[in-house]
């Protein structure tokens, strides 16, 4: 098998429009979680969540592409460029043709549909624009993708929900991995911040009104989040040949089913993804320093994810550093692997480990070192990103400094 490396990376979320300045918002504990604003906010019961604030599309697309690309799709192609342009790699030739893109998404063009459906039943229209089914299709910020930067490799999207970042990383990895494609972009992106997208989520009463607090006691939900995070994954020889700059190794992966329930999470299923990715790195259990938490803040994920890792490290529990970067980004769904793998790659690189903020009251039932509220300096060679998501889905990616 071939060993697979990370040399791009870009995003953009709440808190920043790029790489560098989500890192430093991780650092300084910054929390972009604020009040929304966009039509019909005033009547939602939730009005916070992790907005994106000061992104210009217009200045970014061109008419025509305008009107092709919703609001995740212009995410998804913002953090790509980034990416790619700091990979240093062009797609011509034999490159091209085997270099692909796997995305995850959940909601496709949620502001698409929010804004059609507006114009069919409340406004009474009986026309929409022709290209409403290209614009809000799950997959259209894969094809976009693959059209502007000439990937003629294998393409499609991953949608599983809160896990579909970190499924289509797995895919992306295992292509690599097994020499199908010399580079995979990837990752994940998520606009749902319409009135819509959050009104639908209201309906499962699992949304926190004021913050987001994973692990503490008093915490009482999520809080939504949007943007998103795009990678190139390379193969290792390959980059090393080129002279790349390379972040990080992704060294395993795991996917579980609980096969349970479709909304509550289980500790045993969560555990068998965890276990599985230290298998498939071939690491044991001690060599973890770090796991980004999936760790939304509602009182079942966070004791069930809490409980599957002390199962799977025993007593090595206790020193782990395990921190929710959901708490200051908020859940960006589909697309919330994606940016949650930057603070991994941070914690391997800068030896910073991202802080969980908001956390106010420890939790017996959580009793493990989430970091609270203030990043801390760490040497970490292993970490492991989880997500698990609703249908009891879980995907769990593991990571190496090099």
């Amino acid at each position: 098998m071939k060993r697979v490396v990370i040399t791009g990376a870009g995003t953009i979320n709440a808190l920043g429009h790029s790489v560098a300045a989500t890192l430093a918002a991780m650092r300084e504990g910054r929390c972009g979680i604020s009040e929304l604003d966009f039509r019909d906010v005033e009547r939602l019961a939730i009005r916070i969540g992790g907005q994106v604030r000061g992104f210009e599309a217009e200045g970014r697309f061109n008419r025509q592409q305008m009107s092709l690309y919703d609001r995740f799709t212009q995410f998804t192609l913002t953090a790509a460029k980034e990416a790619i342009e700091q990979s240093g790699l062009e797609f011509h030739g034999e490159l091209s043709a085997k270099a692909g893109v796997v995305l995850g998404n959940s909601g496709g063009g949620m502001q698409t549909l929010d804004e059609n459906y507006r114009s069919v039943y409340e406004d009474g229209k009986n026309r929409v624009h022709p290209f409403v089914v290209p614009k809000l299709m799950n997959n259209a910020a894969a094809g976009h993708v693959s059209m502007q930067f000439n990937l003629k490799g294998p393409s499609f999207t991953v949608s599983t929900a809160c896990a579909s970042s970190n499924h289509a990383m797995a895919q992306a990895f295992q292509m690599v991995r097994s020499g199908m494609s010399p580079v995979m972009i990837t990752g994940g992106s998520e606009s749902m911040l319409c009135f819509g997208g959050v009104k639908a989520w209201e309906g499962l009463r699992v949304m926190s009104k004021d913050a987001c607090r994973p692990f503490s006691a008093n915490r009482n939900g999520m809080v939504q989040g949007e943007g998103a995070g795009i990678f190139v994954f390379e193969e290792y020889e390959h980059a090393r040949s080129r002279g790349a700059e390379i972040l990080c190794e992704v060294i395993g992966f795991a996917m579980s089913s609980d096969a349970a329930d479709i909304v509550m999470p289980s500790k045993q299923g969560a555990a068998r993804a965890i276990s599985g990715a230290l298998q498939d790195a071939r690491i044991s259990a001690s060599e973890v320093g770090y796991i980004n938490a999936h760790g939304t803040g509602t009182a079942a994920n966070d004791k069930t994810e809490c409980a599957a890792v002390a199962d799977v490290f025993g007593p090595h529990a206790d020193s782990l550093m395990i921190s929710s970067t959901k708490s200051m980004h908020g859940h960006l769904i589909g697309g919330t692997g994606a940016v949650e793998l930057l603070a991994c790659i941070m914690a391997l690189r800068d030896g910073v480990i991202a802080p969980t903020v908001g956390y106010e009251e420890p939790d017996p039932e959580c009793a493990l070192d989430v970091v609270p509220n203030e990043a801390r300096e760490a040497k970490v060679d292993v970490a492991l990103s989880n997500a698990f998501a609703f249908g009891g889905l879980n995907a769990v990616l593991a990571l190496r400094r090099i």
